[in-house]
C-alpha cells in the first residue's frame, strides 16, 4: 500500500490528493482534504472550521467556506454536501443537485454518508474530524465518489456499498476501481472498547492489524485498514488502494479531533471533483 497520497498544496489551509494509483494528469481530478489552519473561526474552532452544524458562527463557516472555493477555483455554488448520520446510504449526485449543503446545513442531502457522480463541476463534499474520508475514481465510466467511515460506518460496510452501487447502478468492474484512504484517527490514539470489537469480529475479515488489545476491554482500532479489508473484500484490487499514515488525533497543529479535543471541535473538508474541459 502506497503512503503518503496526500501533499501539503501551497495554501497552509489544505492537503491535495497527490493521486490514485494509474490516475493520469488527463483525467482533471481535483480532490482534497482541508487542515485547521488559515480561516476566520475562533475559539474552540480557530481557524478553518468548515463545518455548519457545530455551533460555530455561521458567518465565519461560510467565510471559510468561500475561501476554500477561491483556494480551488470551485466556488460553494457548485458544491454538494450531506447530512452524515454515520450510516452507510449512498446517493447519485447530478449537477441539478449543486448547491445543496454548501452554505445552509439544512439544505444539505438528508441522511447520507456516501455520495458520487458521473458529471464534471461538480464537487462532492463531507466533514471529517477522525472519521475516515474515502476517495473513489473508476476511469473508463468517469465516476468519482467519496464516503465518511467512522466505525459505525465502517461496520456497514459503507466502503462496499459504494462498490456495489457503482457495481449494480453504472456497470462498474470492482477491478478498475481506485480508491484513497485519507487523514483519520489512528490505532495509537483510537481506542475503543468490547462493544465496537466484537461488531469488528462479526465482519469476519481477519483481525491481524485491525485493532490490537491494548488494556482488559480496550482495543486500539485502525480504522483506514478495517476499511481496506473492506474494499479488497468488495474486489477492488490491493494495488489500487493507497492510504495515507497522518492521524488526526496526533497532528495537533494540523488537524481538529473530534476524540482528543473531547467533542468540542471543527471540522475538516474533504473534497473531490472533476473539472470541465
Amino acid at each position: 500500500m502506497c503512503n503518503e497520497p496526500f501533499q501539503h498544496a501551497p495554501q497552509k489551509s489544505l492537503l491535495h490528493l497527490n493521486t490514485f494509483n494509474s490516475l493520469s494528469n488527463e483525467d482533471h481530478i481535483l480532490a482534497g482534504f482541508t487542515t485547521k489552519n488559515g480561516g476566520v473561526s475562533k475559539g474552540y474552532f480557530s481557524s478553518f472550521n468548515l463545518g455548519l452544524h457545530v455551533n460555530d458562527d455561521s458567518d465565519a463557516v461560510c467565510t471559510n467556506r468561500k475561501l476554500l472555493g477561491q483556494h480551488i477555483d470551485v466556488p460553494p455554488e457548485n458544491w454538494v454536501g450531506c447530512e452524515q448520520v454515520h450510516k452507510a446510504s449512498v446517493v447519485k449526485v447530478t449537477r441539478s443537485m449543486c448547491g445543496k449543503g454548501s452554505l445552509t446545513y439544512k439544505d444539505s442531502i438528508q441522511g447520507t454518508d456516501a455520495i458520487y457522480t458521473t458529471e464534471s463541476d461538480v464537487l462532492l463534499t463531507l466533514c471529517f474530524a477522525d472519521c475516515v474520508p474515502l476517495y473513489f475514481y473508476e476511469p473508463n465510466y468517469k465516476l468519482i465518489g467519496i464516503a465518511h467511515a467512522g466505525w459505525k460506518g465502517s461496520v456497514l460496510d459503507i466502503a462496499g456499498e459504494m462498490i456495489r452501487a457503482w457495481e449494480i447502478n453504472e456497470n462498474v468492474n470492482p477491478q478498475n476501481i481506485h480508491v484513497s484512504i485519507g487523514p483519520s484517527i489512528g490505532p495509537c490514539c483510537y481506542i475503543v472498547d468490547d462493544f465496537v470489537i466484537n461488531r469488528i469480529r462479526d465482519l469476519d475479515l481477519g483481525n491481524e492489524h485491525v485493532f490490537f488489545e491494548v488494556s482488559p476491554g480496550q482495543y486500539g482500532l485502525d480504522l483506514k485498514q478495517l476499511n481496506e479489508r473492506l474494499m479488497l473484500s468488495a474486489g477492488v484490487p490491493k494495488e489500487n488502494i493507497t492510504s495515507t499514515s497522518y492521524c488526526t488525533s496526533c497532528n495537533r497543529d494540523i488537524f481538529f479531533s473530534h476524540r482528543r479535543d473531547k467533542g468540542t471541535t471543527g471540522r475538516m473538508l474533504s473534497f473531490i471533483g472533476r473539472k470541465e474541459v
